[in-house]
Parts: structure tokens; sequence; C-alpha cells
């Protein structure tokens, strides 16, 4: 079975992420063609990149690399959840990205993001990361405004738009998941 990991994508106190990705995850889990997966960085203390060698030579000295790459390898695709910071994707998201290589290849991912303009510059720059990485990125997207899909910015009251915009995308990262998976095979 089809396996995708929605990342939460930050680790701030006080995200409003979390209640971002356990949306996903649930409206995610009504599906029963596809296993979804809620990663939370939070749950691999990643420190800032400290392996040696460069990720694309798979050689991995420190045991947190291993356990992360493991995780990620487990995947046939992804769902990332990021804030917008600064014009930007969240730095742990960012940093827990450039620790692998080989386990993002041939591997869809979709976009939820937030913030003052729904996060669109974050994705602008995750897709060009997803490039390098060998991963195939979905043109649907869903971008959710801090100023109406949050109560007092915090309060996260996705629209039903919302909801069919998600559905869509995860419908192509699916189909794209499966389309990938003859280049996965090592």
């Amino acid at each position: 079975m089809t396996r995708i990991g929605i990342i939460l994508g930050s680790t701030r106190p006080g995200r409003n992420g979390e209640a971002v990705a356990r949306w996903v995850h649930q409206i995610a889990s009504q599906r029963n063609d596809v296993e979804f997966e809620l990663v939370d960085l939070l749950d691999y203390k990643l420190p800032h990149l400290d392996e040696v060698l460069p990720p694309s030579l798979g050689q991995y000295e420190f045991s947190h690399t291993r356990e992360w790459a493991a995780k990620i390898a487990s995947f046939d695709g992804f769902v990332m959840v990021t804030p917008e910071y600064n014009h930007s994707t969240s730095g742990v998201l960012k940093n827990a990205i450039d620790f692998l290589f080989a386990e993002w290849n041939n591997k869809a991912v979709g976009f939820v993001s937030y913030g003052s303009v729904g996060g669109a510059r974050a994705v602008e720059h995750l897709r060009l990361i997803a490039g390098e990485l060998k991963m195939a990125d979905v043109r649907t997207q869903v971008a959710l405004s801090l100023f109406t899909e949050f109560e007092n910015f915090s309060v996260f009251k996705p629209s039903d738009f919302q909801v069919q915009s998600l559905n869509q995308m995860l419908d192509e990262v699916i189909a794209w998941s499966g389309a990938l998976a003859p280049l996965r095979v090592s």
C-alpha cells in the first residue's frame, strides 16, 4: 500500500502548524487506498546539519540521521505542512530536508502552507528545493491565510473550500506517488 508522510514543518512553541497538520491527517485518513502518517519534527531531535559527508553519499555517521533517513525512506510521497517565516519556509523544515538526499528522490510532494499570504512564498522555495531532490511537486497547494482561516490568528477554522483543495492535492500526490514507483525500485 502506498504510504504518504505528512510532515509537520514547525517546532515553534504555540505553533499553528500542529492544528493544520492534524486536520490534514484527519481528512487524509478517511481514505482507504493509502496509508498516511503524521511526522512531527519535534519527535526528531535533529541538530543543525552535522554530517561531515554530503547527504548525496548516503553515508550517515550519526544515529539521529539514520533514524530520520529510515523514516523518510519508508514513504512513497509527502505532504509538507509549512509556515511562512520571513518569506520562506521554517528553518527546522529546511534543515530536516537538507539532512538527506536519496530518501527524497522519485517521490511526490504536496504542500499545505499558512501565513499572512497563505504561505505562498514558503512553498515557492520548497518547490525549488524539491526539484533539486528529484521530487515531483504537485500543482495544487492548500494556502491558508492567517486572516481568514484562523480566528485571532491562532485558532484554526478551515473553510469548506480548503477541504476541497486538500482532497484535490491529496489525489495528485497519490497519483504521482504511484506513477513514480517504478523509479524507486532498486
